[in-house]
Parts: structure tokens; sequence; C-alpha cells
């Protein structure tokens, strides 16, 4: 699926200097004048967490975690944008950021091979956790983290009350046949069934689970076509809409392969790694327009799929989608062989 361990992770390396992983790439340079983002590297530091503790992984895993709590105010919100001299362009908030730093946190804290990285994670995971996000794919992020936490520590009373009050804010699907729990789909989407699906796990509320798994049921549906994936496009999808959307963005098949692997991993059902391997053919041209979605010889994924092909560029969303995908490809054809 991917290339052997110590490889995987070079492109990232490439994007990455000594503060963090820069944002955007021209092909397989990175551009500088565009600085950093917190998102980028707390996805970097949850791909990383999950890898052995080696090479690149342990030392971009490292730098990742320092920017992250760097980004990080005392009362738990988080900045997102800092540019190229090392300066913090953004005010802390509870957006997308907070919630995507309490995941590669909650990750790093359980998952990473280092004590010291778990234990620094974990404290950055605490602080985080007293805040909550109005968003809700924010929520749905740290939720993730925080179902991590909680099944590595059944008595973090922080990581519980998160989880309930996530699940509270992603709501409850709609009726068919439009069995979601948002009027249209929009970004990141299979990260709310995710989080549903891992609070209720977390939680030990088998409702809570099946609510989940019926929206990643309808969602894996209504993402295929002619027997790949059709991801929904940057511009959303509602009821009314049909056909093959564009541009396609990586990190939408990435959150579909997470939440298959979560799927398969509490109800051992293989209709889930079904959903995983689908996944990882999108990246490999079962898509729509049967173009690869990433570069073998770089180990980058490429930014975007158009109707007429790929968007060359290798920045670090669309990578870390690319690796975050095969990761769980790997773990799931290890798992049923």
């Amino acid at each position: 699926m991917i290339r052997p361990d110590g490889d995987v992770f070079e492109h990232l390396a490439r994007l990455s200097d000594h503060r963090g992983l820069f944002e955007h790439a021209d092909r397989t340079q990175r551009r500088i004048e565009h600085g950093y983002c917190t998102d980028d590297n707390a996805r970097m530091l949850l791909v990383t967490s999950r890898a052995a503790d080696v090479g690149e992984a342990a030392r971009l895993s490292r730098l990742a975690l320092a920017f992250v709590l760097d980004a990080q105010d005392d009362d738990g919100r988080v900045r997102n944008r800092m540019d190229v001299s090392g300066r913090w362009t953004d005010e802390a908030s509870t957006d997308d950021c907070w919630g995507r730093s309490l995941w590669g946190l909650g990750v790093a804290a359980t998952q990473h091979g280092s004590a010291a990285v778990r234990s620094s994670a974990r404290a950055g995971f605490d602080a985080g956790a007293q805040q909550r996000s109005p968003w809700v794919r924010a929520m749905a992020f740290a939720a993730l983290g925080a179902a991590d936490v909680l099944a590595d520590d059944a008595h973090d009373m922080c990581a519980r009350r998160l989880l309930v009050d996530a699940v509270d804010v992603i709501g409850l699907p709609g009726p068919e046949p439009w069995r979601w729990p948002e009027d249209r789909l929009a970004y990141a989407n299979a990260s709310l069934a995710e989080a549903v699906i891992a609070a209720g796990s977390a939680l030990a509320d088998a409702a809570v689970i099946d609510r989940g798994l019926v929206m990643l049921g309808w969602l894996l549906g209504r993402e295929m076509r002619h027997g790949h994936l059709s991801m929904t496009g940057v511009g959303g999808r509602g009821p009314a809409d049909t056909g093959a959307q564009f541009d396609q963005q990586p990190i939408e098949v990435a959150a579909l392969a997470d939440a298959c692997w979560r799927a398969y991993t509490i109800t051992g059902e293989t209709r889930w790694v079904e959903g995983v391997a689908l996944s990882a053919g999108w990246f490999d041209g079962d898509n729509d327009a049967a173009a690869s979605m990433r570069d073998i010889e770089s180990g980058g994924g490429f930014d975007g799929l158009h109707a007429d092909g790929v968007n060359l560029n290798q920045g670090a969303e669309s990578t870390l989608a690319m690796i975050s995908t095969m990761q769980r490809a790997q773990a799931l054809t290890q798992a049923v062989s």
C-alpha cells in the first residue's frame, strides 16, 4: 500500500523545517510564504503517533507536538496560523484547529511509543478539553481524541464529559431518505459519524454506536458511484444533488477510511473493510477521473481531483490524508488476513 515505514514520511519531512510543517506546496516543493497551520501539524502528530517511534516518524511527531502545544493558550483555546518568521497571526479560538489539536493530542497521549511524548500530549489534551466549541466539526474532531483518552483511562471525567457534549452537538440522523443530522453534506463528513461511533464505544452506549453506524452506512452509500467512491465536492451536497462533483478533496476520503476502520474494529462487520479498501482505491485511481491521487516517487498526495485529472501540487493536508488512509488500509489488511 505505502512504502516501507522509513520512507512513508519523506515528503512531510520535505515540507517541514525546524518550526513545523508548511501548509502548501508547489508540486513537491514547500511554499514557505504561506506559513504553517495548526490543523496540519495536528494531523501530522496523529499519523506519526500511529507509527513506530523511529526515524522520521520519531522526529516529525516531536516537531508536531511542540507546534501544537505552542499553539495552545493557557485556557485551552488554539491559534491556527503562523508565518514563516514564527509569529502567530491569528487569535486563539475553538475553531477546527482546536478540535484537530485535541484529536492529535489524544492519539499521541495513548498511542505514541514514547512515555515522555504521551505525558506531554496528555497534559495538552487535558488543558484543551476544558473548552467547548459551537462548531459541529470542531466538536467531532475533539471527540475523536477524547474517545482514545477515555478508552485508555475509563476514569477520565474530562474526556467523558467532552464526548457526551459532542454527541449532543452533532445531533440525530434525519429520517429517510436523508439519514444525516445536517441539511447538507459539507466537509470532513465521515468524521461526524466516526465521532458518534467512537463516543458510543468509549461510553459503552450501544444506542449511540448504532446511531453513528446508521450515519456512516448512509454516507458510504451516498458517496458511491459506479462501484467506486465519488466524494462530495468542495461546494457540499444536498438531497437534490446527484452525479459526480468536483473538486474532490483527499481529506474527505481519509475521514471515510478512518470512520470505516473504527466501525470495523467495533463491530467486526466486513462491509466496513470494503469502505477502507474503496478509500485506498480512490487514491490509486479508482475514482471519477480514473487518476492516481498519489505520487509514488515523492511520497506525496495530490491536492485535489478534478473532472479531467488532478491538482499536481502536493500540500500537507493531501499528503497527510493519503498517508492516513493507507495506514488504515494496511492495518485492516493485517487484521483480516
